[in-house]
């Protein structure tokens, strides 16, 4: 178990006074035990002396290299004797035999792939859909100088992945250069046989790049058959201007939220010549899935086991029937409509393992929220449990929350629909990976900084989603709690609104009923605490604080720590005094330093501050804000007229309130709302 072979053969020839050197470097892995390769992450070589490229634990990639370079380039003599030398790239072929274990036979996360790449340290990439290789700014940059192979059982659209079953060939980016369906042509019959990546079972690959031809070719076949004659793809691509002259060969691996095992059993590899083939014999074997087979005395004792599990089973059911009758849905007449729109709470309780801790994501004033796998198609959900005592305004609240189910937008969390029962209320979202905004803003100190670049990505993200809920959907729909806790990350990083326990709608041309004050301490615009009318404008003064807590890293409001008398720091005055001293960019988060746009953080401040103007009919609407974050309208210069007094936009209204709360700096925000507010237990 764990035999290596290593070679490096090199062949000098003396022609005149110029020296030609040809090497070819060889090596082969029959197992990995004591193999030395160069691991990170989740990678590990187990006892059996199996390469395990990913686990149960908490690391989100893994990465397993050869540990020493290989020369891809050989120098090659000057004709007339000159010692001039070009380096012309080598011909290579490799084979290797993995397995990918699944926790689910129909379910898998994203795969794994072969690659040469220039060095061992891909710490910048991210997981997931990008198998640890690229991450969301680098994916086709051709500065990253990799090659490889890739064997995905995830369907991404946004790499053009023709099915969740494919290999394909890398150049750069995750977006392949050549893709086919896993599986291989019979040689007899000619006829191609699917293999599933996710079948648990062993198989083989070769890939081979023919520098003469610049052409690469990929086969596969179930471990132990031979090559295929006809390989299932071939694509000609100049790999001399991709790969260095000394590159690191390997693999590569990333986590999901589904638990998937991908191991290699054996691997070689060689330059300018064909891989020595792997002995069977001397692969390490799968670990056992599933149970052992029967024993004989459990064989004997089966008919006894049997009848004490029909008792016990009787009981199970009797307790079942008990538990879900005093733990059904709560399901009236009127919600026969919203049919499409109402999960049953037996799935959710399955896909969130019973709401136990373990699964929350967090809590706030409304409820907690927990991950959740939908059985069937696997899809990832975020399921926020809201507390409801009454019937009153529950219609009304169902009808809205079903009319937001209807969102189509890339900058808005996809609210899927919703459940209920006696004392609760369910609603399911869209999972993302990545969690709220605020955690990156206002984490610990350990928690990676976002740069400005993915900072300004994300307001305008924010910014054309409610671009899209005040002006561009059939109805107007104001969210009332804009903050950067509210603000999800998806896999792409990309900022989408939630949360819209809150949200009101009325028709275009309309005007929005007087209610109850709800929101955000911080984020409340001066009106709405006067009238209790939320509109489209008390929307964009809560953007606006969005604009200066993003830009500057701050909460809106925060306790003095450095003072005794127990003040209130406020982002807005602290903003604005900057801005009078004519140095606005001073108030960007310190933590990036000197690696910002000063134009840009200039825009998004001075935004901020024309968002946050006393007077509602001051601001600017969502579309005029977009126009500004793109470009394509020029910032009015501010007036200087109404911020010239302490007092700004009202705040000394919240002082009382801030004093008696005593707000916290490492409280996320206070809400104001209750659950009378939002309809649950009075009128809305």
């Amino acid at each position: 178990m764990g035999a290596k072979v290593w070679q490096l053969r090199v062949v000098v020839v003396v022609v005149g006074m110029g020296i030609v050197a040809a090497g070819a470097a060889e090596f082969a892995y029959d197992g990995f035990g004591g193999a030395g390769l160069a691991l990170d992450g989740m990678a590990t070589v187990t006892p059996a002396g199996l390469l395990q490229l990913t686990n149960d634990t908490t690391m989100p990639k893994g990465h397993a290299f050869h540990p020493e370079p290989v020369t891809f380039r050989r120098p090659v003599g000057s004709a007339g004797g000159g010692a001039t030398a070009a380096a012309a790239m080598s011909s290579f072929s490799t084979t290797f035999v993995f397995a990918i274990v699944s926790e689910f036979l129909d379910l898998s996360t994203s795969g794994f792939a072969f690659l040469a790449a220039p060095a061992t340290d891909l710490s910048t990439a991210m997981p997931n859909q990008y198998l640890g290789m690229f991450n969301g700014t680098d994916n086709g940059d051709p500065r990253n100088r990799i090659f490889a192979v890739e064997f995905d059982t995830v369907r991404n659209p946004e790499f053009a992945d023709i099915n969740n079953n494919h290999v394909g060939v890398d150049v750069n980016s995750l977006n392949s250069s050549a893709a086919e369906a896993a599986g291989y042509y019979d040689d007899a019959t000619g006829a191609f046989r699917n293999l599933s990546l996710i079948s648990r079972e062993p198989m083989q690959v070769w890939v081979d790049y023919d520098a003469a031809t610049a052409e690469i070719t990929v086969a596969m076949a179930p471990a132990r058959s031979p090559r295929p004659k006809r390989p299932l793809l071939s694509k000609r691509i100049d790999l001399s201007t991709v790969i260095t002259d000394t590159a690191y060969v390997g693999f590569s691996s990333a986590s999901s939220i589904v638990l998937v095992k991908h191991y290699v059993l054996g691997w070689s590899f060689r330059l300018d010549g064909e891989a020595p083939a792997l002995n069977y014999a001397k692969l390490p074997k799968l670990p056992r899935i599933g149970s052992k087979p029967p024993s004989r005395a459990l064989t004997i004792a089966l008919p006894i086991a049997a009848a004490a599990a029909a008792l016990a089973a009787l009981v199970v059911g009797l307790l079942l029937l008990r538990r879900r009758l005093r733990y059904a849905e709560l399901r009236e007449d009127w919600e026969v409509e919203f049919g499409p729109q109402r999960f049953a709470f037996k799935d959710l309780y399955d896909a969130t393992g019973g709401f136990k801790d373990k699964w929350m994501l967090g809590a706030g004033g409304f409820g907690r929220v927990y991950k959740g796998v939908l059985p069937g198609p696997g899809t990832p959900i975020a399921v926020k449990k809201v507390s409801h005592h009454s019937r009153q305004g529950m219609k009304e609240f169902v009808a809205e929350v079903v009319s937001i189910g209807h969102f189509r937008h890339r900058n808005l969390v996809q609210l899927l629909g919703y459940c209920r029962r006696k004392g609760e209320l369910l609603l399911v979202y869209d999972y993302m990976p990545y969690g709220s905004l605020d955690k990156y803003l206002h984490g610990r100190a350990d928690e990676p900084v976002l740069g400005w670049t993915q900072r300004l990505h994300i307001i305008r993200g924010v910014a054309a989603g409610l671009l899209y809920m005040h002006e561009d959907w059939k109805q107007v729909v104001i969210h009332r709690d804009i903050k950067a806790s509210n603000v999800l990350l998806d896999g792409d990083m990309n900022g989408r609104l939630g949360d819209f326990g809150l949200a009101r709608l009325h028709d275009h041309g309309a005007d929005p009923q007087s209610t109850r004050v709800v929101g955000t301490m911080g984020y409340l615009a001066p009106e709405l605490v006067r009238t209790g009318k939320a509109t489209t404008l008390s929307d964009v003064f809560a953007f606006g604080v969005f604009l200066l807590e993003v830009a500057c890293g701050r909460r809106p409001v925060e306790e003095d720590a450095d003072t005794d008398t127990g003040d209130c720091f406020l982002l807005v005055d602290w903003v604005l005094g900057h801005w009078r001293n004519g140095s606005i960019t001073s108030a960007v988060d310190a933590r990036l330093g000197s690696h910002y746009d000063a134009a840009e953080v200039d825009l998004v401040l001075r935004l901020g501050l024309a968002c946050l103007h006393p007077s509602p009919a001051a601001r600017p609407s969502m579309r005029r804000v977009t126009q500004y974050l793109d470009g394509s309208a020029p910032l009015p210069e501010l007036a200087a007229t109404y911020m010239s007094f302490n007092s700004f936009v009202g705040m000394e209204r919240y002082r009382p309130l801030f004093d008696s709360w005593s707000v916290r700096q490492t409280t996320a925000a206070m809400s104001v709302a209750t659950m009378s507010d939002i309809g649950l237990s009075g009128g809305r």
